[in-house]
């Protein structure tokens, strides 16, 4: 495949991980509307996405099943932080909060992590970071407009600030589990921890399946019914393992940066479906904040990455072979990424 097909296809792959991200959010606001609660939504999405990740990585990968006892706490812990914790608060903040607004203050993650690692690790990083903090305060003041009280539901802010809290613990986190592990079996693996955090806190013998049977009204104009179990289960397929991954096609294709940037457009693309079809409309200060928000968040990303990623040596021929191939895609180590780049959340 030339450069240019494979930047095009990668751009397609990257924009449509992006749609279903976007399409995701708000199918899960319709299904939290409609009788499943966070924690129950959390669970069967752990759950259902682990199992499919797993049955690929025993096809692909067997040997990525196998896992040592210093690396078992890892998995453990990251599952827990960067993937319950992200899920389970971010859809807190979608019951309470506009889609959009809610995705907008998870999605500061990427800002969280540029400061963790200018202050914490002590990196360098470029001096846009400064520029992108105070569009990412000021955007965000916008769209809470503080100037008028509280006007955004107080748990709703507190979990959606959690939610990128976790998250840039996900990215910092999965810089390292990819060192040893492909992307795929270290997902199946934080995902299935994920899944068995929540069975604990809620176990799956008093999971309300016989609720999952109940027809759901679809939203705005979509016309008819569907069983809530077809919602769940598109959240779990459509909504997380088939982005998932497209965006591992694309990494492959244009990189993580690139792949990140392109991401930052779901919460766009979930606020504009949230307003056609569930009607949460923005004001124009909250749509011009959005904006400056975005902006803000991809200065503090390419902040990092400009800074930390040298300039590498052309590969050897024999390695420039196998480094283009398509088909290796999930068993490839990106290092210094996590499975899914800044930008994008799982």
């Amino acid at each position: 495949m030339t450069k240019p097909s494979r930047t095009s296809s990668g751009m397609l792959l990257a924009l449509g991980a992006a749609v279903l991200f976007a399409v995701n959010g708000n199918v899960s606001k319709v299904a939290l509307q409609n009788g499943v609660s966070s924690l129950e939504l959390v669970s069967v999405r752990s759950a259902g996405t682990a199992a499919i990740l797993f049955g690929l990585t025993a096809l692909r990968n067997p040997a990525a099943l196998r896992v040592g006892r210093r690396e078992l706490g890892f998995l453990a812990l990251y599952g827990v932080t960067g993937i319950a914790m992200v899920q389970w608060l971010y859809f807190v903040a979608i019951q309470r909060m506009p889609v959009g607004i809610a995705l907008l203050f998870e999605y500061t993650a990427p800002l969280m992590v540029a400061l963790w690692v200018r202050f914490v690790q002590q990196q360098p990083v470029k001096s846009r970071l400064w520029l992108g903090l105070a569009c990412a305060l000021s955007g965000l003041a916008m769209v809470a407009q503080f100037w008028k009280g509280m006007t955004l539901d107080p748990i709703g802010l507190i979990s959606a600030v959690g939610a990128g809290a976790a998250l840039a613990c996900y990215y910092l986190m999965g810089e390292s589990g990819q060192r040893s592990r492909d992307p795929i079996s270290l997902m199946a693996f934080s995902f299935g921890f994920s899944a068995i955090l929540w069975a604990i806190v809620s176990p799956w013998w008093v999971f309300p399946f016989s609720r999952l049977l109940h027809e759901v009204d679809l939203p705005g104009a979509l016309p008819g019914q569907t069983p809530l179990w077809m919602l769940v289960l598109c959240i779990i397929v459509l909504g997380t393992v088939v982005p998932f991954l497209l965006v591992l096609l694309a990494v492959g294709r244009l990189g993580p940066a690139r792949v990140g940037l392109i991401g930052m457009l779901e919460p766009v693309g979930a606020g504009i479906i949230a307003w056609v079809l569930l009607g949460e409309s923005l004001n124009t200060a909250q749509i011009v904040g959005s904006l400056i928000v975005l902006v803000g968040i991809a200065l503090a990303e390419t902040s990092r990455q400009a800074a930390r990623r040298p300039r590498a040596a052309p590969p050897a021929p024999d390695e420039r072979a196998v480094s283009t191939r398509d088909t290796d895609v999930s068993t490839r180590n990106t290092e210094g990424a996590s499975p899914l780049p800044e930008g994008m959340a799982p």
